[in-house]
């Protein structure tokens, strides 16, 4: 099975007891190749913050402990999946293990760097949403599996599925106990909330633009 390999790791002191915590653990992924974007979607800027960073921010003020997967772009605790590349399944059991190793347990609250506009009220109704199961929006007639709160069974189910050699998230919604939580739910416009910014089109569309380019207009500021 690939395995994690620390990036920024946390204090040697670190642990946090194997209990079940009052907030899910957070995740923050950075670890995509951004090839259609050409540069790191993890820096782009969101009201003048590198969007890594913002979202750090708002996953810290409803989750945690928190761990990046990724090359270390927001400051916090990071970990790489091995092989890097190998895609979100494989980095989401990276950031699992990294955290289970911590003794963190119960639910984890996801979040991919490509989401721009992804506030802290929103991610507050996921970490809050009831019950055990996992909870991931549907935008759009489709669901959000890399913005979403993924519980500690359906965490173990996924790296079952990696240890048996797959690499997509489409494997894990098929077996995982999911509670699909429709557009109403959520403060704002969902379509926009949840909206990924992938290529320099969505930039253009968006008002954003790569990082330090003169002239650019950032977007609305966003918690």
């Amino acid at each position: 099975m690939p395995e994690f390999v620390p990036v920024r790791p946390w204090p040697a002191s670190a642990s946090f007891g194997g209990t079940m915590c009052a907030r899910p653990a957070g995740m923050l992924l950075t670890g995509g190749a951004s090839r259609r974007m050409g540069f790191d979607k993890a820096m782009i800027d969101v009201g003048g913050v590198p969007n890594a960073l913002r979202l750090a921010g708002a996953l810290g003020q409803v989750a945690g402990p928190l761990v990046e997967v990724g090359p270390g772009r927001s400051g916090l605790p990071a970990v790489s999946e091995e092989p890097p590349g190998a895609g979100p399944l494989v980095a989401l059991c990276a950031g699992w293990d990294a955290l289970v190793a911590c003794g963190c347990a119960g639910p984890v609250l996801v979040v991919a760097c490509d989401l721009a506009f992804v506030t802290a009220e929103a991610l507050a109704v996921l970490s809050g949403w009831p019950g055990v199961s996992s909870a991931l929006p549907v935008v759009g007639g489709r669901p959000q599996p890399l913005c979403a709160r993924w519980s500690q069974a359906d965490m173990e189910v996924a790296r079952e599925l990696v240890v048996a050699g797959e690499r997509s998230m489409k494997a894990l919604l098929a077996r995982a106990a999911v509670e699909m939580l429709s557009e109403v739910v959520w403060p704002g416009d969902p379509r926009r909330v949840f909206a990924d910014v992938d290529t320099p089109q969505d930039l253009r569309r968006f008002g954003l633009a790569c990082p330090g380019a003169p002239g650019r207009q950032s977007a609305e500021r966003t918690r």
